[in-house]
């Protein structure tokens, strides 16, 4: 029923682990594009929006990392880029899968509109433009990470379409969150352009796929710890398949033990009660005795912290209430805080969970 958990649950047994249609092992290669104006420059070719074919557009088609042609200390914002291009080589290869896994019969045959396959192909190359940025973002005394292998759980349109909302999604709350983490304005206006980019992949989906109202609200909600939410898409990477030029992805990674609503929600709107099922046996959360926790709920710009009873877990569930006061629009998104409001990247003991308000249906299946 919870569809994220099988995903996560399934991950390598339903789905390929995908790299070898978009590999080049020619470091030669990935060295030319250390020069930011080799290859087409992003915002000057149409090669970005309006490519058509099953091949992976430049850079997607070189895959090595490149290696730092400068000695010194590393860009201002460096860390912060390179956490972004990791997890870009995680989407853009997510995409790059479904165009060759499909094409436009698949999605129309699905009950999809017949230019949906064109859009999705689109939206790929809009990514390997955001791959050729990051890159370009990162200066040259650090390394340009390269992609992993990855094994994504879809075998089917609609698996696929769910899934893509997901991320979309989450891509909007993890680039509020980077923001904050750059220092240079430069930095803080280019994601907030890439982040622009993802808002319009996001409300393509919600009106042509989902039929529904692609307003959520006044404003989109404001997460601070962008690394919590990019630590969540190592599940989508194949164990030690990443180059081992790359840094740790994401970094500093605090490996939080990931939750979800368990298996028997019935709804994931404002004001629903829920219990809390901790997904991953080997990382499981320690609950200190005497201290109070909190489910700490992030919406809009603002959140809300809801005490929660540890005492007597794993024997019983954790359950919580998602706040009422919020509007059933956009995204929720929660953590495991020891203090209300968790104020700083320490407090936070469990999570994130993306809780999908808009189409509410599918806010259910994928949380």
């Amino acid at each position: 029923m919870i569809l994220l958990n099988a995903f996560f649950l399934s991950a390598f047994l339903h789905s390929t682990a995908y790299s070898a249609a978009i590999s080049s092992h020619d470091k030669s290669s990935a060295q030319k594009l250390a020069d930011p104006n080799y290859g087409p420059i992003p915002g000057q070719s149409s090669l970005y929006s309006s490519y058509r074919g099953k091949a992976p557009p430049f850079p997607g088609n070189i895959t090595d990392p490149i290696a730092p042609t400068a000695k010194g200390p590393p860009g201002t914002d460096d860390l912060v880029w390179q956490n972004l291009l990791s997890a870009e080589w995680v989407i853009f290869s997510f995409y790059q899968q479904a165009v060759e896994m499909f094409n436009e019969t698949a999605f129309a045959e699905a009950g999809y509109p017949n230019t949906t396959y064109d859009r999705i192909q689109e939206i790929r190359d809009n990514e390997a433009g955001h791959l050729r940025i990051f890159q370009n973002e990162i200066t040259p005394t650090s390394v340009k990470p390269g992609a992993c292998k990855y094994a994504f759980p879809f075998d089917n349109p609609t698996s696929f379409l769910a899934l893509a909302t997901l991320i979309e999604i989450s891509s909007m709350t993890f680039l509020t969150g980077l923001v904050q983490m750059a220092k240079l304005p430069a930095s803080q206006g280019a994601m907030t352009a890439i982040a622009a980019t993802e808002t319009r992949h996001e409300t393509w989906a919600l009106l042509d796929i989902w039929k529904t109202n692609p307003f959520g609200g006044p404003s989109d909600t404001v997460f601070p710890y962008a690394n919590q939410i990019l630590d969540v898409t190592n599940v989508f990477i194949v164990p030690k398949s990443c180059p081992s030029e790359n840094p740790v992805y994401p970094s500093p990674r605090q490996n939080l033990p990931p939750f979800s609503p368990a298996r028997s929600t019935k709804s994931i709107t404002p004001g629903s009660n829920i219990a809390l099922n901790f997904t991953d046996p080997t990382n499981q959360p320690s609950f200190r005795k005497g201290v109070q926790y909190y489910a700490t709920f992030f919406h809009g710009p603002s959140n809300i912290s809801v005490p929660i009873d540890t005492t007597n877990w794993p024997r019983e569930d954790i359950k919580v209430r998602i706040p009422p006061h919020f509007e059933a629009r956009g995204i929720i998104l929660a953590v495991i805080a020891d203090t209300v409001g968790a104020p700083i990247l320490a407090t936070v003991k469990a999570g994130p969970v993306v809780l999908l308000e808009q189409p509410a249906e599918l806010g259910l299946l994928v949380s």
